[in-house]
């Protein structure tokens, strides 16, 4: 553009343009950190991390050298770094479509029911992909069976998903026995963070949410932003977006206890950021059942509630 003398646009006419085709699904980045920088309201103007001082001198030699003004040599805006690329171009074949996007239910949820697949925004529903999931049962690509419990008979898989929970489904300290992360389980209950939201979280999709201790408005829900500790499989907590109020859906003080290392251990790992717990079952939480086992687990008190960083 400044070779044939126009203007070069702005940061923010680029930013605007490739979130146009990233929205048209057109173009796609190799990290989310432009989407987590757009939806915390970075916005589209970036800073560099250091400055530099202008050499007017050298950069105006520069220009008579090269007869073009000089690039700018610092990155874009934070929501659009990284970098970028055209995306696959849409496949017309309607049946290669369906086959192709049966295989990602199946990769992102295990175990495929009627109830999992009420998470997804499927047109037609699970008729719809029930008769491609019929096809690749009958090519040898999936199976079918009553693999889990109370969740009906139309259950699809691949043979690795079903071999992989025949050796969760093992008793605890069997040479196959794993907890959910993949690793030799030594003991104890197994505790897994989740984000509610998850396809390896099944409650609120394939299962129903349990009931919850005391007595609040809110629910769980898989919502963006909220988190849920599995104790042995069953929910323990629920960490609301934001990480200002827990839902607990026991009162039994071991599961409990081990629900609050597994979240203080995510913290502690980097996986999350600093909590900051101001209400747990509907009260306060330095009045709640919760206190002890979150002070126990590491968390600080503070005027507001009960703080843990990492």
């Amino acid at each position: 553009l400044i070779e044939a003398g126009e203007q070069a646009p702005t940061d923010d006419a680029v930013v605007a343009a490739i979130w146009d085709l990233v929205w048209a699904g057109l173009l796609a980045g190799d990290t989310l950190a432009p989407l987590r920088a757009r939806l915390g309201g970075s916005g589209a103007r970036g800073t560099p991390a250091h400055r530099t001082r202008r050499t007017a001198g050298r950069s105006r030699y520069a220009q008579l050298r090269t007869g073009r003004p000089a690039m700018p040599s610092r990155g874009g805006p934070p929501s659009v770094g990284g970098r970028w690329a055209l995306a696959p171009a849409r496949e017309p074949d309607p049946t290669r479509r369906a086959h192709a996007r049966a295989e990602a239910f199946l990769e992102r949820h295990g175990v495929l029911t009627r109830g999992a697949l009420g998470t997804e925004r499927v047109t037609g529903g699970f008729a719809a992909v029930y008769r491609v999931l019929r096809a690749m049962e009958d090519s040898g690509r999936a199976r079918r069976g009553y693999v889990i419990e109370g969740l009906g008979a139309a259950q699809f898989a691949v043979p690795g998903a079903i071999d992989r929970l025949r050796a969760l489904s093992r008793p605890d300290g069997g040479p196959d026995s794993l907890d959910p992360t993949g690793e030799s389980q030594a003991g104890g209950p197994s505790r897994v963070v989740l984000a509610a939201a998850d396809p390896a979280q099944p409650y609120g999709a394939a299962l129903p949410w349990p009931a919850t201790v005391g007595e609040t408005r809110h629910r769980p829900g898989r919502k963006a932003g909220a988190l849920v500790v599995l104790v042995d499989g069953a929910p323990a907590l629920y960490v609301e977006r934001g990480g200002r109020s827990l839902l607990s859906f026991s009162a039994e003080r071991a599961e409990l206890a081990a629900a609050a290392q597994a979240l203080a251990g995510a913290v502690h790992e980097g996986w999350l950021g600093t909590l900051a717990v101001e209400r747990a079952d509907g009260v306060g939480s330095l009045g709640s059942d919760l206190a002890e086992v979150l002070t126990d687990a590491g968390f600080r008190v503070t005027p507001k509630g009960l703080r843990l960083r990492a």
